[in-house]
C-alpha cells in the first residue's frame, strides 16, 4: 500500500500550479518580455515552458526504457510549442487548462503503474515511474523559484512571501 500515489501527486501538483498561476497574474503583461540575464528565457516564455512541460509526461510514462528514445525529436517538438507568443490572458488560460489536464492524468495513475522501473538512456540507472513523474512538480517549482527572483527584480513582493509575513505578524500579535 502506498501513502503517496497518483491522487496525492495530483493534489500536490494542483497546489504548485495554483502558485505558478498567481505569480503569472502578479507580473504585469508588459513585463512578460523581461529577460533577467543573457541566455535566460523571458518571463512569458518561461511561463509557456511551464505550461507545456507536463504535456510530455503521459507519453514518457508509457516507456519502460529510455535507451534509444529520441529525446532530440521530443525536445524539438516541445520547442515549437514553447516558441508560441501568447498574451497574458492566453498564458494564464494555458497554465490552468494544461495544469488541470495533467493533474487529472496523475489522479488516474495506479500504484502498480507508478512502481514500474524505467531504464535511463545510459542503460544502467533505473528509477520508478513515480520518481520520474514526480520530477514534473520539481521542474515547475524550479522555474517558479526563478520567477519569484524575477518578481523581486521587478519590484514585486511574491505572494508567498506576503502570506508568510502576514502569518508572522499574526503570530507576533497573538504572542504580545
Amino acid at each position: 500500500m502506498s501513502v503517496y500515489g497518483g491522487k496525492e501527486m495530483a493534489a500536490a501538483f494542483r497546489t504548485v500550479r495554483k502558485n505558478t498561476i498567481q505569480i503569472a497574474e502578479d507580473i504585469p503583461e508588459d513585463k512578460y518580455g523581461f529577460v533577467p540575464a543573457p541566455g535566460v528565457r523571458p518571463v512569458g516564455k518561461t511561463l509557456m515552458h511551464m505550461a507545456a512541460s507536463p504535456t510530455l509526461w503521459p507519453e514518457l510514462a508509457k516507456l519502460t526504457t529510455y535507451v534509444g528514445f529520441d529525446f532530440t525529436a521530443l525536445r524539438e517538438r516541445f520547442a515549437t510549442e514553447e516558441a508560441k507568443t501568447l498574451t497574458k490572458t492566453q498564458t494564464l488560460e494555458l497554465l490552468q487548462t494544461e495544469g488541470e489536464k495533467f493533474a487529472t492524468w496523475l489522479e488516474s495513475l495506479t500504484d502498480e503503474f507508478l512502481a514500474v522501473g524505467v531504464m535511463d538512456g545510459d542503460g544502467k540507472t533505473v528509477k520508478t515511474r513515480f520518481e520520474r513523474i514526480l520530477g514534473a512538480k520539481e521542474h515547475e517549482m524550479h522555474h517558479r523559484g526563478q520567477l519569484m527572483l524575477v518578481q523581486r527584480m521587478l519590484g514585486i513582493t511574491p505572494h508567498l512571501t506576503k502570506q508568510t509575513e502576514e502569518r508572522l505578524k499574526q503570530l507576533r500579535a497573538a504572542k504580545a
